[in-house]
Formats: structure tokens, C-alpha cells, sequence
């Protein structure tokens, strides 16, 4: 089903070592949860090796450049974040689902 919202991944990579990336941990996971709150971040996690993190973020451009300003990883230069932003157009099984496509919109 076309779809013309935009949507924003957040490429996140590490800069420090683990030891400095996990001390800000549970600051980092507060900020998740904020934003989770808000109805902004859709999905989020690691990377796989461990190099950093992808989330999934609905809203507009303003929104998320504010959102990733304040994640404490940036604040502290302990991450990149790179944001791409598309605007889906097609959606799989799995995703083509009234609610999901809503919380895109």
C-alpha cells in the first residue's frame, strides 16, 4: 500500500569505548523511554557487533534533530548520529497494518 509519510533511522556510532558507552547507559535508556512516550521513537536497539545503535523515529525533521541533540551519548561525544530520512512507499505483510502505517503518519 503506498505510503508518503516520511520516516527518520537514527545510525547511531559509537566513538568511545564500551567501558565509556555503558557508564551512560541508563541515561541513554531514560532518553528512550521519554521519547518512547511521546510517540516519537517507533523501534530501537543495537547493533550487531556491538558498534552502536538504530532507532526508528516517526515525526518530522525539527523533531528528531531535537530528540538526538539531547541523547546523552551526543551531548557527551560518545556517538555519531547519522539520521537518514525516506518516505516509504510500500509496505510488507508484516507492516501493512492500519496501526503501524498510523503510527508513521
Amino acid at each position: 500500500m503506498p505510503h508518503n509519510d516520511r520516516v527518520f533511522i537514527v545510525i547511531l556510532d559509537y566513538l568511545v569505548d564500551l567501558d565509556e558507552i555503558d557508564a551512560s547507559l541508563d541515561d541513554h535508556a531514560g532518553w528512550l523511554r521519554k521519547n518512547y512516550e511521546s510517540g516519537l521513537f517507533l523501534a530501537s536497539g543495537r547493533r550487531e557487533p556491538r558498534v552502536g545503535g538504530v532507532i526508528f523515529e516517526g515525526g518530522d525533521r525539527s523533531q528528531v534533530d531535537a530528540a538526538v541533540a539531547e541523547d546523552p551519548f551526543a551531548a557527551r561525544q560518545l556517538a555519531r548520529h547519522t539520521v537518514i530520512e525516506f518516505h516509504p512507499s510500500a509496505f510488507g505483510a508484516a507492516l501493512d497494518d492500519e496501526a503501524v502505517q498510523a503510527a508513521l503518519a
